[in-house]
């Protein structure tokens, strides 16, 4: 059985900015079906708007393009506010890049374990930075940094934000997002590092948010520090930012990764050094970290160093933050480890409720490990193949959503 499916077979008819325009007189069936009477012909619209709520995501799509009458009732405000009621968790689907100059790519719904062809918007491609929240993608350009997007994958609504305030060009940034369930309205937060000319030790590291209940940036807190810089991981929980610190210089193999909080509601900037006292050191000698909001918990996903050579991958582990320590919840499997071929020490993961994905850059073979259950599961085989030695992917994870908009 083809596992396989075409978002854009399905959204090119419609969607719920673009309703599709029917003809009422062209079914030819009529004579035929003149003498069945029609289940839907006898339901009122609120009883089919709560039945239409229930249906999975893609096949609210289909569902639009049965009639006018059920394209109405799946578009409508009402029906956006239905579906939000009764349906409160996602599995959050991951989305495959396939290439570097491509905005297109596939995504994986773990729930009917089927990939869909998604188009992103015409600029994105891979080396964009991604951030996910509740159903929306923050898209941040690699060359300027300042060039942002904030866009939702399966209704195609999309809202470029004005530039960050700052440093303009950093060495390193970190960007995330964090939307309110209940209001909808969200936070990005963009964490910058920039190398002290003549220093590499020192490291010039601001902290910069947008509110789009404001639509104003903010620069709470900027700080000098010595012997470490932020990378490209960030992540909000429970109104807390963490990003990974990695060391310049001078610190041990096992304390090559660290990791500081910053309460968003303090907004301060007093003191020097307010950063590094609200430091964390990595549970163990990692490769790379991968951080994620997991039901509002810090979750990190990491590679671990061998320990003779801290820089070679021997396995992936996560872990949970309670308080200021990191609690191990899972190392992968060894059998799984080896399905992915060559694993570089770098690796993309991301994830939200309950599920996580790991995935190679080398490879399109896609991991998932479920919170809740323990338990390990390859995905669906992706519909693309390695075409050439070099060809990579990544991704990235976001929860489909019909009711949230930019």
């Amino acid at each position: 059985m083809d596992r396989r499916d075409t978002w854009v077979s399905h959204y090119q008819y419609g969607s719920v900015f673009n309703p599709v325009k029917f003809d009422p007189f062209s079914d030819v069936n009529d004579e035929v079906n003149k003498d069945v009477v029609s289940v839907d012909s006898i339901l009122p619209d609120d009883v089919l708007e709560r039945i239409l709520a229930y249906l999975p995501v893609a096949s609210i799509f289909r569902a639009g393009c049965v009639c006018k009458r059920w394209n109405d009732i799946v578009t409508s405000k009402r029906f956006l506010w239905n579906f939000s009621v009764h349906v409160i968790s996602h599995k959050p689907w991951y989305f495959m890049f396939t290439n570097t100059d491509e905005s297109f790519g596939y995504s994986y719904d773990p729930g009917h374990k089927k990939w869909y062809g998604i188009d992103l918007p015409y600029f994105v491609t891979s080396n964009w930075f991604v951030a996910s929240s509740f159903g929306l993608v923050c898209f941040m350009n690699n060359d300027s940094r300042s060039e942002l997007h904030v866009y939702n994958p399966i209704t195609k609504c999309s809202k470029k934000l004005i530039e960050p305030s700052g440093v303009k060009f950093s060495d390193y940034s970190a960007l995330t997002i964090s939307v309110d369930k209940t209001s909808y309205n969200y936070n990005v937060c963009i964490v910058k590092s920039k190398q002290v000319p003549d220093n590499f030790y020192e490291w010039d590291l601001s902290i910069h948010i947008y509110s789009s209940e404001t639509k104003k940036w903010v620069s709470p807190l900027t700080e000098i520090l010595n012997g470490w810089r932020a990378g490209d991981e960030s992540v909000i929980c429970d109104g807390v930012l963490y990003f990974l610190l990695y060391s310049t210089g001078g610190g041990t193999p096992d304390n090559r990764h660290g990791l500081i909080k910053y309460n968003l509601s303090s907004r301060s900037s007093n003191g020097i050094g307010i950063l590094m006292r609200n430091f964390i050191p990595a549970p163990c000698s990692l490769t790379c970290g991968r951080l994620m909001n997991l039901k509002e918990k810090l979750v990190m996903v990491g590679g671990i160093g061998k320990q003779d050579r801290s820089d070679i991958i021997k396995g992936i582990g996560i872990w949970v933050l309670n308080g200021n320590e990191w609690l191990e919840v899972a190392r992968m499997p060894h059998k799984y480890f080896q399905g992915f071929g060559e694993f570089d020490d770098v690796f993309a993961s991301s994830g939200t409720e309950d599920l996580i994905y790991i995935q190679s850059y080398g490879a399109p073979a896609l991991l998932l490990f479920d919170m809740k259950q323990k338990q390990w599961r390859w995905s669906q085989k992706c519909p693309v193949t390695k075409r050439f030695p070099l060809h990579l992917f990544t991704g990235f994870c976001f929860e489909p959503r019909l009711e949230v908009s930019p």
